[in-house]
């Protein structure tokens, strides 16, 4: 018997193997506090490990729940463990995802305490020339936000997909494209409309160009987002820019922010192209 790996996720182990069972490998699972799977017939070895490393990169494949529904059994055992809330939110994002939603939170609580309009007179882009040297502005317009929706909204996708790059590619990363998108985004729509608009919607953007294409170009990076969720934010674009809503979108920044991180993705899978 060979041990070919272990997981801290029973019900992931318990995926992998009945989708190797589906490719003709039997595999089993030891419960010993981790999911340990072990495989009998050393020959297949290098054939695991390759199906393995897919399954890493890839656990949400459609392919390995489809694998559970033909081969999974009712009794098979398991004991699943309780993934409490936190501990989730944890298991998914970095240090900064969470910075930058510990920093949006803290903004939104104090606006409903001042208001808006006098955090944004300390936060917006700089809207007179006099206050061109106060940096902070040129970044904090995007930890501002007008209502619920539009924090959860944003905070929802900022963790789902920065947290997936910062904890597949760094924090490094996730710093440098919130930076320039944040930057060139709350440019783009002080120039085009006003300097009155606040969110992270332009990161947002930034964050789904960014996944959508780097996945398509290098699946080994491990990040990626389906191609319908990139059709459906580019026609929310659309529509903000037909204004079928009926309010007011930041068009500029979000249009920014998309540009942004598709640019990156685009440069960053040249070098690593380069690079192999």
């Amino acid at each position: 018997m060979l041990m070919i790996t272990s997981f801290d996720n029973p019900r992931m182990a318990q995926a992998f193997v009945d989708y190797m069972a589906t490719q003709g490998v039997t595999l089993t699972l030891q419960h010993h506090g981790r999911a340990d799977v072990w495989l009998a017939d050393a020959a297949e070895e290098a054939r695991v490990r390759a199906a393995l490393a897919h399954f890493l990169a890839h656990p949400d494949d459609p392919r390995y729940m489809a694998a559970s529904w033909r081969t999974g059994q009712t009794d098979s055992g398991m004991a699943y463990g309780r993934y409490p809330f936190f501990a989730t939110l944890r298991a998914r994002a970095g240090p900064f995802t969470f910075v930058i939603i510990a920093a949006c939170i803290a903004v939104f609580i104090i606006q409903k305490i001042v208001g808006d309009q006098t955090v944004m007179l300390r936060l917006a882009w700089p809207f007179d020339p006099a206050l061109r040297f106060e940096a902070w502005r040129y970044f904090s317009h995007a930890l501002m936000h007008f209502s619920l929706l539009h924090i959860l909204f944003n905070l929802m996708w900022w963790w789902y997909l920065g947290g997936e790059v910062e904890k597949r590619l760094g924090s490094g990363k996730l710093i440098v494209l919130t930076v320039i998108s944040m930057l060139l985004s709350g440019y783009i729509q002080n120039y085009f409309s006003s300097p009155w608009f606040g969110g992270l919607s332009g990161v947002v953007y930034a964050l789904m160009g960014y996944v959508w294409l780097r996945g398509e170009r290098d699946p080994a990076s491990g990040i990626r987002l389906e191609r319908g969720m990139i059709i459906f934010a580019v026609l929310w674009i659309v529509a903000g820019w037909l204004n079928w809503f009926g309010f007011n979108m930041a068009n500029g920044a979000h249009v920014a922010g998309l540009l942004v991180g598709l640019a990156m993705a685009l440069v960053d899978t040249r070098h690593a192209r380069k690079r192999t």
